[in-house]
């Protein structure tokens, strides 16, 4: 009998591998399907989907070393389906200790012969037979350090040596280890809704155990599932999103009443945060480039209450005189390659590839360019991105006030306190690395003189 769990997964990761569907986005449609056919499944079924989702998908280069080891035919050779059977199975039996070696084995071979034949059950089979956690283990003893950091970690070859270039070798392996740990699940306080101490009574009583997270109005849950179910969540008194994405909106630090720019808005997480921030009063210009990402920010303001948030689909690197030196303060949480997410987007890693690094940076460079001519002088603007790679970051705001003598960095007053207190750079840029506690990200505050 087929393990309906385990088919699901494989459903999705085939999904991810072969149609180049988003991780996140494949696995939500996934479980909205699932419960809307049958209410067998449980919490913990969502949890088992999830982990061998995201985890095969984020060690997907250590696991295909691994097949190549044990199969005599080529990976290009294998079929899709029996591809990534191997692979979730793999996933298993190294890195689930919970999950009995048999229990893999038996479940793989399953699944091979419901989506292939008697010739890929058996070649499943033998395959799996062997793989033990040794496997693994046989990758620390690689002499070179580039190729044991890739495989140790499941990163790829072009992005470790982009981060070696940037950093010493233990600090690059560090970052690497902790892009492939499960994130914490952080909320958003809607401030205009309800304090925080309330809602984390409330979620308390729910048996969901909430602490203070190192951010302003934000919570770190534990053992929070199905969120988006909670009457809280639908009522807008909260909002699921990484504390480290909220500290951006709280640098550029907007008022009540002045003019702002989110000019990268969507999916709207820090839009509606700076929204939160100005009390609802003002005005928020958000755009995006296209239509169905612009209604994902009106879908989230409207569940939160927010009303000064005005929307437009709109390429930011196109120029527009109506708006010049129009804004108090501006966000440009720009386009980039996500490095620093990938614990919660591991397909990231797949996708993307050395030469993305020059167009990227292009993209960023122009709107920065573009955008900056939109604030009033004396304004405020801040660059950030969820990418840990200098070229993105330092280099494109160096690249910029070579340019422009009229702007200058903002320096940092103080360091953060937590997971900030160690990041700044010479008072200048925010760079944080992955780590055990929140994504990788980077701002800089520019103003205009």
């Amino acid at each position: 009998m087929i393990d309906k769990v385990r088919q699901i997964a494989l459903k999705v990761l085939y999904e991810i591998n072969e149609k180049q569907a988003y991780s996140n986005i494949a696995l939500d449609s996934a479980i909205k399907q699932m419960r809307k056919e049958s209410n067998e499944f449980y919490d913990k079924d969502i949890s088992f989907i999830s982990e061998i989702v995201y985890g095969t998908t984020s060690w997907r280069l250590t696991i295909d070393e691994i097949i190549k080891k044990h199969s005599n035919i080529r990976l290009k050779k294998i079929s899709p389906w029996i591809l990534n059977i191997l692979r979730m199975s793999i996933y298993q039996i190294l890195f689930l200790d919970k999950v009995p070696k048999s229990a893999a084995v038996n479940e793989g071979v399953n699944l091979a012969k419901r989506y292939g034949h008697q010739a890929s059950s058996n070649f499943v089979n033998a395959i799996l037979r062997k793989v033990d956690k040794q496997d693994y283990e046989t990758f620390f003893a690689n002499e070179d350090d580039v190729e044991r950091i890739s495989l140790t970690t499941s990163m790829p070859k072009w992005l470790v040596e982009a981060l070696l270039k940037q950093n010493e070798r233990k600090v690059v392996e560090k970052i690497c280890q902790d892009s492939n740990k499960k994130p914490n699940v952080h909320i958003r306080v809607n401030s205009l809704k309800i304090d925080k101490e309330t809602l984390k009574r409330d979620l308390q009583e729910q048996g969901i155990q909430a602490q203070e997270g190192e951010v302003e109005d934000f919570l770190i849950l534990d053992k929070a599932k199905n969120l988006e179910s909670k009457k809280e969540f639908r009522e807008g008194k909260f909002t699921v999103q990484d504390e480290v994405a909220g500290f951006i909106p709280l640098f550029l630090n907007p008022k009540p009443n002045q003019r702002v720019l989110d000019a990268c808005s969507s999916p709207g997480g820090k839009t509606t945060y700076m929204a939160e921030l100005m009390q609802n009063q003002g005005e928020i210009l958000a755009w995006d480039l296209h239509e169905h990402r612009i209604k994902l920010v009106e879908q989230v303001a409207s569940r939160l209450g927010i009303t000064i948030i005005q929307t437009e689909v709109k390429d930011a690197t196109k120029w527009e005189e109506k708006y010049m030196e129009t804004f108090d303060k501006i966000l440009l949480d720009v386009p980039c390659l996500g490095i620093g997410v990938l614990k919660r987007k591991p397909d990231i890693k797949w996708k993307r590839k050395q030469e993305d690094i020059e167009e990227m940076t292009k993209i960023q460079l122009e709107i920065l360019q573009t955008c900056s001519t939109y604030l009033k002088k004396g304004g405020e603007l801040v660059y950030s991105t969820c990418s840990i790679l200098k070229e993105e970051n330092q280099d494109v705001i160096e690249k910029f006030l070579t340019k422009n003598p009229n702007f200058r960095i903002e320096k940092i007053e103080k360091e953060g306190k937590g997971f900030l207190t160690k990041f700044v750079e010479n008072r200048k840029f925010i760079q944080v690395y992955p780590n055990e506690k929140s994504d990788g990200f980077f701002m800089c505050k520019i103003c205009k003189a």
